[in-house]
Formats: structure tokens, C-alpha cells, sequence
């Protein structure tokens, strides 16, 4: 399961093979059934997964017991909780898998080691995280400043690859609209 982290890497940075075989050493496999959580509220995030195969989503259930979906992540992306996982305090979030899935995960302070270790390695988990950053102040924004209809062709376009893969009322609680809204919606453009 490395070689799909490993392909990964080497597409984003230059790293030496002995670099490659020491950030081999740290991540171990690890397979969700469907509907099992790799997090859950309560939890210290303890690792950061790299998904190889599948599909999982992050999500807070409030005092009313309604799911808010905060992100989607899928094959080549990365799992984690990043508030508990840099603070080493209780998730506010759970993880979990929507699909059989596939992951390798290093252990927070592992992964620390290998940063202090390998500067490309570091460069680029930077770059990583600004562009986390930028993607959830878009997101912000898509959801403040779009109407539901532009929010669902923004989300169609942009990940046609998960837009298959999860339950209409997930994508619904995403995208923040109800699930008769998503479904008025989703009938409008089957229509065109």
C-alpha cells in the first residue's frame, strides 16, 4: 500500500530513495469496513492517514442529533483531524469510512521525526496546509456567498469523483441545504 504514498510524494517533491524507505518505516496499514470510524468524537487524533482506496467523511453531530458533514476525503487525499491531531486535545469530530477503505497512517510523533528529518518531506506538508487553508476559506465563502444551486454545480464540477460515491443527504448536509433542496435541485438538472 506505500507504493500509492509513495507515487504521491515523488509527484509533488523530489525525495531520495533512502528518504522514501524511511517514511516507509513509519506508516502501517490500516482497512475500514463501510461505516466504521477511523475518529470519533472524543478521541485525540493521534495519526494522519493517507487514503489508498475509499471514501470517508468528516462530521459533528449537534445538541439535536442532526450530522453536519464538514469534508469528504478520498483516494490520494489526506485523513486526519488537523485541530486535535496539532493540539493533542479531544476531537470535536468524528471520521468515518463510507466505503471499505484502505489507509496508512503515521503516528503524530512519527511523523514529526521524519519532518525533522527530511526537509522536502517538510516543504511540502507546508504547502499542504496553506493549500488546506485556502480550500476551507473557499469553501466559507462558497457557502456564504452562492445560492444552493450554484453550491451543487460548484461541488459536481469540481469533484466529480466523490459526487457518485456519497449519500444525497451527506452531500446535502455539505453543501448546507436540506435534503428536499439537494433533491429539487438534483431534479432540476436532470431535467436539462
Amino acid at each position: 500500500m506505500f507504493t500509492a504514498l509513495s507515487t504521491y510524494l515523488k509527484e509533488r517533491t523530489y525525495l531520495t530513495p533512502q528518504e522514501l524507505g524511511l517514511i516507509e518505516q513509519y506508516y502501517t496499514s490500516r482497512y475500514l469496513k463501510k461505516k466504521e470510524h477511523l475518529l470519533q468524537e472524543g478521541e485525540i487524533c493521534r495519526h494522519s492517514g493517507f487514503v489508498v482506496k475509499g471514501c470517508l467523511r468528516t462530521y459533528r453531530v449537534d445538541e439535536e442529533g442532526k450530522e453536519h458533514t464538514l469534508k469528504f476525503v478520498i483516494e490520494n487525499w489526506w485523513a486526519y483531524e488537523p485541530e486535535s491531531y496539532s493540539n493533542g486535545t479531544p476531537s470535536a469530530f468524528n471520521i468515518q469510512a463510507l466505503e471499505d477503505t484502505e489507509l496508512i497512517l503515521c503516528l503524530k510523533d512519527d511523523f514529526q521525526y521524519l519532518l525533522e528529518r527530511i526537509p522536502n518531506l517538510r516543504v511540502l506538508t507546508e504547502k499542504l496546509q496553506s493549500n488546506s487553508f485556502n480550500a476551507s476559506q473557499q469553501r466559507i465563502y462558497h457557502q456564504i456567498g452562492h445560492s444552493p444551486e450554484e453550491r451543487y454545480k460548484s461541488f459536481i464540477a469540481e469533484y466529480p469523483d466523490i459526487f457518485n460515491r456519497v449519500p444525497l443527504h451527506m452531500l446535502a448536509s455539505y453543501l448546507g441545504m436540506s435534503r428536499e433542496t439537494i433533491t429539487r435541485i438534483r431534479a432540476h438538472y436532470a431535467k436539462k
